[in-house]
């Protein structure tokens, strides 16, 4: 807080002036301003002493007035000193800090993946791939196997009903599309309770 003004040239040359020309100066305000007229370069004199003076002015009626002697000056404002810090308090700090900076970067990484192949996908979405391709082959494969061992068994067994090649393949043919009809049926209801459980 503010209880002194630092005073500047203006101030200590009228201040100077006045007690050499005014014999009833008050001895005890001249010697609290001596010292500051002798110091000259940042010299502060306090609002208490400044009140001193500006009664006598009054007193007196001499024309000068404080605030005009005043005008180059500047008001002290003193340097606080900051209290050191409580260094259980810092430590406190500092984790509270490290903590929240943790939590931080939790939250922007959260969906970043170090597993990642690539943009597309990571490495277990990949290995699903696999499966499921691995899965789709086998049916297909299956499939194929099954229309074709189908048309062999009806083309191989026709022959004791049937003479001729064409009536035996026309028999085979329907034989082969009813198993291969029948299959799909069986493939759709299994894809379609797959896709359900997903």
């Amino acid at each position: 807080m503010a209880s002194a003004f630092e005073v500047g040239e203006r101030f200590l040359d009228g201040i100077a002036h006045l007690i050499k020309q005014e014999e009833s100066f008050p001895e005890e305000l001249r010697l609290e301003l001596e010292p500051y007229l002798s110091k000259r370069r940042g010299a502060t004199v306090s609002f208490h002493t400044l009140r001193k003076l500006q009664r006598f002015l009054q007193e007196r009626g001499f024309p000068i007035h404080l605030h005009e002697l005043l005008e180059d000056s500047e008001i002290y404002l003193p340097e606080v000193p900051k209290p050191s810090r409580n260094p259980e308090l810092v430590a406190r700090l500092e984790k509270i800090k490290a903590k929240l900076a943790n939590e931080e970067y939790k939250r922007i990484t959260k969906n970043v993946n170090c597993q990642e192949l690539n943009r597309y996908g990571t490495l277990s979405d990949l290995g699903k791939q696999v499966r499921s391709v691995k899965a789709m082959v086998i049916t297909i494969f299956n499939f194929l196997v099954t229309v074709v061992a189908a048309f062999a068994c009806t083309y191989l067994g026709s022959q004791y009903i049937f003479t001729e090649t064409t009536a035996r393949v026309l028999c085979a043919v329907i034989a082969a599309s009813v198993v291969g009809l029948a299959e799909l049926y069986v493939l759709v209801r299994t894809m379609e309770g797959e896709m359900g459980e997903l």
